[in-house]
């Protein structure tokens, strides 16, 4: 018997206006809050037939008024596929047309896709950023008498160009121009992510600089972008616990230091990913590993059905090999928390550690562990603070936290508190000890259901910051520096999110 074939349509448009005096990082005192909208507008094809299915995400992400209002052919070059993949059913038990029944169900999903595990805590889609995340890789899904296992594989080039030799990559986007070191404005070299004073594309190329990108490659401040990963992923619930590991190898290019121009003219100093000649010995296909490797468990106490509810979740995860740069690496984290379930009402206390490098010690290795692609907004602060775009402190972090949630059918709040503090020592430029107290952020949001198509929410949250968090985040490096940061941050929202279904039908009453 013939299968019709199943297509979805769908969209998502969200808009979301912020008023920021210290999101993400201290700002100086006296400096004006940022106002602006960002939006986000996606297009969602989906089609299944048989053992097919087939989606398609298009994605267009700007700020109000970046683009001149008619625009050139400049302007205009933030659409993007988001998605774009095939998930083709290998192994069915129960489809008879299959005949090898070995597993439950085995599929291999390929193309450009979101990954999320768990608690998106160190895989997932980052959707609170309007550009949200992706990856272009093969998994192969494996499902069998309730185990879950999926093997993930990405490799990652920058051209399929004909006089391209090698498999070096350049990991991420550079800047058509860059200042060198006398301050003028040249092509950026070939093979080469520029280094710049602060990292800023508006700086002069510094040797001593930090790399510039035009856009930053991940979060948590990454300064490149991996080159291939392996992932394994297994899930298994047994009665009322759920456990799940995981194991992530992501690879990054090995890069040099290199210049090009004279010192009449000035110089580009940065790392070259690509070979620049034919004389150039370096080996580029090499690769810096690094794993991370870890359990998360989840487990409902007493009557899952009964009004009062409680449930505890703990997490460790471990990381080895090397870092992006090459640097040894010994890192961890773990987490605990317990949710606790009464009518409309949780409670959720908890604590994080995420390990750091201890200043007062030399040592040759990296101790800074690194949440790898996950969803930081969703647990440390919303703020954003740390492990974002503006990076972490490199004595790693301290979270404990409350959070509250209330719901109904048609409204949600949630309010968190979040008491922030360093793991390990950090110094100053004197050479004097940074404190360990970081400050205390509180959130506060409400989200209104309007119809099956649109939602408002709404945010605002503080952030009481102590002296220590300008060294901590690298603002500042000496007492005086410090000093002219404003120790109190500010941050409010509203979104609106409208995701009509173009093939939704009102069901009919029966009369």
């Amino acid at each position: 018997m013939a299968t019709k074939a199943q297509i979805s349509l769908s969209a998502q448009l969200r808009t979301r206006t912020e008023i920021r005096s210290g999101f993400g990082n201290l700002v100086p005192k006296g400096s004006k809050p940022a106002v602006f909208t960002s939006q986000r507008t996606r297009i969602n094809f989906g089609y299944k037939w048989n053992r097919l299915v087939f989606g398609a995400a298009i994605q267009d992400v700007r700020v109000w008024g970046q683009d001149a209002s008619t625009i050139t052919t400049a302007d205009g070059n933030r659409l993007s596929l988001h998605e774009g993949w095939v998930d083709f059913t290998l192994l069915n038990k129960a489809d008879s047309t299959i005949k090898i029944r070995l597993i439950d169900l085995l599929s291999l999903k390929i193309g450009r896709q979101e990954l999320n595990y768990d608690d998106a805590r160190l895989i997932g889609n980052l959707d609170w950023a309007q550009q949200g995340r992706r990856h272009d890789m093969a998994l192969l899904k494996a499902m069998h008498h309730g185990w879950q296992v999926d093997l993930g594989y990405a490799f990652n080039q920058n051209t399929d160009a004909f006089n391209y030799t090698g498999t070096g990559y350049v990991p991420g986007n550079l800047p058509p121009t860059i200042r060198n070191s006398k301050g003028m404005l040249v092509p950026t070299p070939a093979g080469i992510v520029p280094l710049t004073a602060g990292g800023s594309i508006a700086n002069n190329s510094s040797r001593t600089g930090m790399v510039a990108y035009a856009n930053p490659p991940g979060t948590n401040a990454a300064n490149q972008q991996y080159k291939s990963f392996w992932s394994l992923y297994v899930n298994k619930t047994f009665n009322r616990t759920k456990i799940s590991a995981l194991f992530f190898n992501d690879r990054f290019s090995r890069y040099r230091i290199d210049s090009v121009g004279n010192d009449n003219e000035g110089f580009v100093y940065g790392r070259r990913f690509v070979s620049g000649n034919v004389t150039d010995s370096f080996d580029y296909s090499g690769s810096n590993s690094r794993t991370t490797y870890g359990l998360m468990v989840n487990h409902a106490f007493g009557n899952v059905s009964a009004k009062n509810k409680f449930s505890l979740q703990a997490a460790y995860y471990a990381q080895t090999g090397n870092n992006r740069d090459g640097v040894r690496l010994k890192a961890y984290h773990f987490a605990v928390s317990g949710i606790y379930q009464s009518g409309g009402w949780s409670f959720t206390p908890g604590f994080e550690l995420l390990s750091g490098n201890d200043a007062t010690k030399l040592t040759s290795k990296d101790n800074r562990f690194d949440p790898l692609y996950g969803t930081p907004h969703r647990h440390w602060g919303y703020m954003d603070y740390f492990y974002v775009g503006t990076g972490s402190t490199t004595g790693g972090l301290n979270n404990l936290f409350v959070k509250t949630r209330f719901a109904t059918s048609k409204f949600s709040a949630v309010f968190d508190v979040h008491h922030f503090g360093l793991h390990q020592p950090m110094k100053k430029a004197d050479g004097k000890q940074v404190g360990k107290k970081l400050g205390n952020e509180f959130d506060l949001l409400a989200n209104y259901y309007v119809n099956r198509f649109t939602f408002i929410e709404l945010g605002y949250s503080f952030m009481f910051a102590t002296d220590n968090m300008p060294f901590a985040k690298g603002q500042a490096s000496s007492d005086l520096a410090a000093a002219n940061f404003r120790k109190t941050g500010t941050w409010f929202y509203a979104m609106l999110r409208f995701t009509p279904d173009f093939f939704y039908k009102e069901p009919q009453q029966v009369k």
